[in-house]
């Protein structure tokens, strides 16, 4: 079964987005698998808390990642 998990910080996606994760993530399954893995596709959504995850050893807020898109 085709699985996919995508982590994003909490409230930066709308319930349309979500949607597109998964209607495209999918659709890009088939591509790969072909029509047979479509109903045996899986893919999770999953919001992270503010401050829950990092890069490079240093822990990411969504105002940093807000601040980084206005520079």
């Amino acid at each position: 079964m085709p699985f996919a998990n995508f982590k994003v910080p909490a409230g930066t996606l709308d319930e349309e987005q979500k949607e597109q994760i998964v209607t495209r993530t999918t659709d890009l399954y088939v591509e790969i698998y072909g029509e047979r893995a479509r109903a045996n596709t899986m893919v999770l959504v999953e919001e992270v808390a503010d401050g829950g995850w990092g890069i490079g050893g240093n822990v990411l807020t969504l105002a940093m990642l807000q601040q980084g898109e206005e520079g």
